[in-house]
Formats: C-alpha cells, structure tokens, sequence
C-alpha cells in the first residue's frame, strides 16, 4: 500500500516549547517557519504547529471507551512499524514521558491487535502512536 503523505495543523500556546517537544522529544525534523507556525517532518506527514497565543492548553475531558482504557477525544498520530513503536516507548518511558494511557498492547488476540500510546504535548494536544504487529490488520473487522 502506498500513502500520500497527510497535513495537519495544531494550534499551540508556544513555538518554542513545540520545537523543543516535536523536534527533540519525537526527533521530527523542522521545516519552513514564520514568527506564527512551524512545520515538522511527523513521520513524513506534514505537522504544522499555528501560534495561538490565548491558548492555555486543552479541555481533555472528551474521553470515549476503547478496550478498557479512556481515549482522549480528539487525538492524532501515527502508525508506525512494531520496531520502531516498541524504541520509541521504550525511550519515552526512559525518560520520564508522562503517558495519559502507558504503552500496551489494545484488544490482545483478538482482530486489529495493536501496540498503542497516548501522551499530550505542551499544548494540550493528544497524540497516539500505535504499531500493528500485522499492518494487513489496520482496518480489519
């Protein structure tokens, strides 16, 4: 399956806090820029966090039930290999991440089962990384 790449834009109360989270927490390589916005190489999607400067961070009560966890609502992210998911949790938790839903393996045995993720950046907004061990799986009923 080939992919085009997707764009996304998030707004963010502080530039600098998103470049330090985005480009060194998550290693996503920065592109063009203004004084307002900055754009990140997202697993080669294009992320673009917009300067919103009243922003004070997110309501994250929106929650839906997934496999016995709390999903925050809205959220975005990526689906990444089994390997690479598995590095990053591992050196998220290595440093201190804080997790909104720890790394875990959701609906274990049965169809669609997948590593996943969840943690907030500085602005409040919820990311998920998950990882099939089976990417035949991905919208499998």
């Amino acid at each position: 399956m080939s992919l085009e790449p997707f764009h996304l834009a998030v707004p963010v109360h502080d530039l600098q806090a998103a470049r330090a989270f985005y480009g060194g927490k998550l290693g996503c390589a920065e592109g063009r820029s203004s004084p307002h916005w900055v754009d990140f190489d997202f697993f080669g999607h294009q992320l673009v966090a917009h300067l919103e400067a009243t922003r004070q961070g997110r309501d994250t009560a929106l929650r839906n039930p997934v496999d016995g966890h709390d999903v925050p609502v809205p959220h975005f992210g990526v689906v990444l290999t089994w390997e690479h998911w598995q590095r990053l949790a591992e050196r998220l938790t290595a440093e201190g991440q804080a997790f909104e839903i720890a790394p875990g393996i959701r609906f274990q045995g049965q169809v669609g089962e997948q590593a996943t993720m969840f943690f907030y950046d500085p602005s409040g907004n919820a990311l998920e990384f998950k990882a099939f061990r089976d990417l035949t799986q991905l919208f499998a009923k």
